[in-house]
């Protein structure tokens, strides 16, 4: 049976601070890992991230990007955005079947460990000439999820690059712990509602260019951003999201997920099935 939707989608700040939440990295140990290389292994301990990382061929790109050029049709005919198809493993079984895709697991279980909870995925899509930024931001900040031991793998469904707003990283900006923001204002055109000031200011940014059927994959406490898009080319990103099993998750966000690889502890994520709906 499909567990409940009864998760508090966007947490509040009141109550994301009364969770006492361990914001601090948590530094990769793998001396034998099966998919990556040591030294990648090392890299993201050290920057924060890794890219590019190969998961789809061509062929298995271009049929990804036709369903969602389906699903995303289907959305904005009843209503929606092209941001607003989030917690999409919860309502489409294609959807799903990528969060649980053995390539990306097998890339997440080097850098997670054995014991891994899939949960978390949304589509980040700018349409051309979209006139929404995504300021400097972590992950983890918006997260109901103590410790920060997470990462996130952002799929590429086009292609992406500085032409048409590709993420962006500011490497190293894992180890600095929870920074400071101020809340964005709406007139911003900013996705999110959080700003890192004077993130640049750490180390220079690094845009993360990717060809459709790569992905990239990063701390829960890394800065990241991405521009606007100006260009005529959609960009398109699956934002999929993972945490090692022993992460508490508060405010019933444990009922997102899945476990795809051991066992959660006990009590605490709910394993969510397949949906029957592509």
């Amino acid at each position: 049976m499909t567990p409940s939707t009864t998760f508090k989608a966007v947490p509040t700040q009141d109550e994301l601070a009364a969770l006492n939440r361990d914001l601090r990295f948590h530094r990769v140990v793998n001396a034998h890992p099966q998919t990556l290389a040591p030294d990648q292994i090392e890299r993201f301990n050290r920057e924060g991230y890794l890219k590019p990382i190969r998961i789809f061929d061509d062929a298995e790109a271009a049929d990804l990007r036709a369903y969602f050029d389906r699903l995303l049709a289907n959305v904005l005919a009843s209503g929606g955005s092209s941001y607003s198809i989030s917690t999409a493993h919860a309502k489409y079984g294609r959807v799903y079947d990528v969060l649980t895709h053995p390539r990306i697991v097998a890339v997440v279980k080097d850098l997670l460990g054995d014991n891994v909870i899939a949960w978390g995925s949304h589509f980040f899509c700018k349409m051309p000439h979209d006139g929404k930024t995504v300021s400097w931001h972590q992950d983890a900040s918006y997260w109901p999820l103590t410790p920060a031991h997470a990462v996130t793998v952002w799929l590429a469904i086009d292609d992406a690059d500085r032409g048409n707003a590709c993420m962006k990283f500011i490497p190293g900006s894992h180890h600095y712990g929870h920074l400071t923001f101020r809340m964005s204002e709406e007139s911003e055109s900013n996705v999110l509602d959080q700003t890192v000031e004077n993130a640049e200011g750490i180390s220079p940014p690094v845009y993360d260019e990717l060809n459709a059927g790569e992905c990239s994959v990063h701390s829960d406490l890394l800065l990241h951003s991405s521009e606007l898009n100006t260009s005529d080319r959609r960009r398109c990103g699956l934002t999929l999201r993972y945490c090692a099993a022993e992460v508490v998750a508060g405010l019933g966000w444990y009922e997102k997920g899945i476990w795809i690889s051991g066992r959660a502890a006990p009590n605490t994520w709910s394993n969510r099935s397949r949906p029957e709906v592509d």
